[in-house]
This record gives structure tokens, sequence and C-alpha cells, in this order.
């Protein structure tokens, strides 16, 4: 299912345009990952409901939360809703693995 990819807000857009001259490689694996987001929304790893963590819950207002990795240590973190005309792929974040193992409570 096709889908636009929005970022959640201006400064998470902002960073994701300074990576281009700070990290281009992960810049590029972001790009290419929204690429495919855009094509099917439903590419990523969908998180059951109840592991996802609480801070995102209250932060973005998101009762669904999916995972698409990067490289072995990055992954980017989305939501997708519907506003009844295009389904919204929305951009949460993006880590590091060790960032993302403390926000989800491993190890």
């Amino acid at each position: 299912m096709e889908s636009r990819v929005i970022f959640a807000d201006d400064e998470l857009k902002k960073a994701f345009g300074d990576l281009k001259s700070e990290d281009e490689r992960l810049y590029k694996e972001i790009k290419e990952a929204l690429g495919k987001i855009k094509q099917n929304a439903f590419f990523g790893r969908n998180v059951k409901k109840k592991l996802i963590p609480k801070e995102l819950i209250q932060k973005y207002e998101i009762d669904n939360l999916w995972i698409y990795n990067l490289r072995k240590d990055w992954r980017l973190l989305y939501t997708i809703t519907n506003n009844e005309v295009e389904v919204l792929a929305i951009v949460l974040e993006w880590m590091n693995h060790k960032d993302y193992e403390k926000l989800f409570k491993f190890g």
C-alpha cells in the first residue's frame, strides 16, 4: 500500500537534511528506507502494542510502531496513520542500536 512519508516534526526533518553532510552513508540509507516505506508503509517490522515504549506513546500519541533496520547498528522508527484520503508513514526517530536497546529495555 503506497503512502506519503512525513517527519514527526520540523526539527527531525532538519536533522535528516543535516545528515547529508554529517553522515552521508546514514543519510543515504534512511533515504532508501523512506523510498521503500513510501511504496509500502508496512515494509518494516511491526512492534506488538504492549511492547511499544511508553515514552514514544506519550511523546507522539501513537498506537502503532514500525521498525526498519538500517545498517547493523541503526534503526528507523515510524508509525502509520491515515486521514481517510491517504496513508501516512510518520518518521519518529532514528537511533543507534545502543539507544534502541535502552528505549526497548533490552539487556
